[in-house]
């Protein structure tokens, strides 16, 4: 039986974080993301940017989970809680590691942070085409609040549709 679960992230854990995300960017994104964009990412700038997360977030509410499976990483979830509402930004878990419960525990481990800091409602922002999150967070019961939000990516437009729930107790 595989041991996993779900720590904050440490400075040292931003290198594995960003070749996580960049990883899971190449392998699952790859109709989502313009391919000039997806081959100009630079696996060093990410984690110079995951370093500064860690280390340096913008409020008390930031936070950068890791989720482990014997020992390794294998998905991550960053997110910040503004008063009521918890922003749940990139969970990502890499393909190879996915359908194992990873971005169920790192989902719950960020919305019982948020809930202990007061939130009651959360949103994410997700590609229109990402049908895989889009049937994750279903089944975690987040529907669409029907917002659209378009994104330049560089070499083109990147749409992202809101999803939303609100927390039981």
């Amino acid at each position: 039986m595989a041991i996993s679960g779900v720590r904050p992230a440490r400075s040292a854990d931003a290198a594995e974080i960003a070749r996580l995300q960049l990883s899971t960017w190449r392998t699952a994104y790859t109709a989502v993301l313009p391919v000039s964009v997806l081959e100009g990412l630079d696996e060093a700038s990410a984690a110079q940017s995951w370093i500064e997360a860690i280390r340096n977030p913008p409020t008390a509410g930031h936070h950068v989970l890791l989720g482990v499976e014997r020992d390794e990483a294998v998905g991550f979830v960053a997110f910040a809680v503004f008063g009521a509402t918890v922003d749940i930004g990139p969970l990502l878990v890499e393909p190879r590691w996915g359908r194992r419960g990873n971005g169920s525990r790192l989902l719950a481990a960020a919305t019982d942070i948020a809930k202990a800091g007061g939130a009651t409602k959360g949103v994410a922002w997700i590609p229109e085409q990402d049908t895989v999150s889009d049937a994750f967070f279903a089944g975690s019961g987040w529907a669409p609040d029907g917002r659209v939000r378009i994104l330049d990516t560089g070499d083109g437009e990147l749409r992202e549709i809101c999803l939303h729930t609100t927390f039981s107790d």
